[in-house]
């Protein structure tokens, strides 16, 4: 796909959803440097919502970006998050407060945060949409569009329903390519249907493309020299409507690895996409928990379990052929969940979490 928009400079993108920590804050000193390096590189997107870290995502992109950079140095993507508004007049302090919080006047784009069938409603019933549009053209905003995580048939709904969305984001990976629950080719096809482009997230599923079981990480070594989450991007970026893939990069080794992968993209070959597929088969044969580990499902937990950290303990086991050690996590165990489903109301995957903790150890229904 051609660039439909002009200010971003490369199909690669700095998700701002797993920016390293220290003493429970982001280390502003590896994201300076992390984001030196992005922008001297030649790329310049950013993405970011006031969920992310419980906002502290938006102010670190102040004090470590916006603060620093000329503003038509970076492009900047907010969104509009489920828990932020409860009527249209919200969503315009929500968005204030957002501008104010990263340190700009305007963002490139805004999106309506993981749009799903349970969401959606809320979203069309307040104006969301329209509100959005309202606040493009009072200069707020210059592009509007939505993140999503649902079936095809819920994304045709929505971008029927609202022509004017000008890009849609999307879980897309090459273990979620197929499957029947997440449906990232059929929604990628949606996408081309209304002829929308498309920015991918969670390309390497966080991290589960990356820390994999041996016999998928024997495919995927083998097929060159690249790591294994150039496989990934490259898998994703490789889609001709696909015009920007996200990675939410944690360190100076991730940024570093990305844009070696992606400063010079080459699309993949066919002999590569028939061994990612291979691979793919591999993961579901494992029965992997499909966690990626966004920690939605942990801010409203009444027992603070870390609920991603024990499924990716869980995964790790499982990968090693061993048994699952959850000693060491801090927080609630599998035992304390007390069944109130809050999590599964906030885990855009859609996962029967509640259920697979039960596996991890006894809890308690009411």
């Amino acid at each position: 796909m051609k660039t439909v928009f002009p200010e971003i400079k490369k199909n690669f993108g700095f998700g701002c959803m797993r920016m390293q920590t220290r003493d429970g804050d982001v280390d502003y000193d590896e994201f300076r440097r992390m984001i030196d390096a992005f922008l001297e590189n030649g790329f310049n997107y950013f993405d970011t919502a006031r969920i992310y870290f419980d906002g502290k995502s938006e102010i670190a992109l102040r004090e470590c970006l916006t603060s620093r950079y000329p503003r038509d140095a970076f492009v900047l993507t907010d969104k509009l998050s489920y828990n932020y508004f409860k009527c249209r007049e919200d969503i315009e302090p929500c968005l204030d407060a957002q501008l104010a919080a990263c340190g700009v006047e305007y963002f490139d784009f805004y999106l309506m945060h993981a749009q799903s069938s349970r969401s959606y409603e809320h979203y069309k019933s307040n104006g969301a949409y329209e509100e959005a549009f309202r606040l493009k053209e009072a200069g707020k905003i210059r592009h509007v569009g939505l993140s999503f995580h649902d079936t095809a048939e819920v994304l045709d709904k929505i971008l029927t329903e609202n022509p004017g969305v000008e890009v849609v984001q999307l879980q897309f990976n090459y273990v979620d390519y197929e499957d029947e629950r997440v449906q990232s080719k059929l929604c990628y096809e949606v996408c081309v249907k209304h002829n929308k482009p498309v920015m991918v997230m969670e390309p390497v599923k966080g991290g589960q493309l990356v820390n994999m079981s041996e016999p998928m990480a024997k495919i995927i070594d083998g097929l060159g020299d690249g790591s294994r989450a150039s496989y990934a991007l490259r898998f994703a970026a490789s889609f001709p409507n696909v015009i920007m893939v996200l990675s939410g990069m944690g360190n100076m080794d991730m940024v570093n690895d990305n844009i070696r992968t992606m400063k010079d993209f080459k699309p993949l070959s066919e002999a590569e996409k028939a061994e990612l597929k291979k691979a793919a088969a591999v993961y579901w044969g494992t029965e992997q928990i499909p966690c990626t580990g966004c920690r939605y499902c942990v801010d409203g937990c009444p027992q603070q379990i870390r609920i991603p950290d024990l499924f990716a303990a869980a995964n790790a086991a499982k990968n090693a052929g061993a048994a699952t050690d959850i000693s060491s996590i801090p927080g609630g165990k599998p035992a304390d969940c007390v069944w109130c489903g809050k999590c599964e109301k906030s885990c855009p995957q859609f996962l029967p979490i509640r259920a697979l903790l039960r596996k991890l150890g006894s809890s308690k229904e009411e």
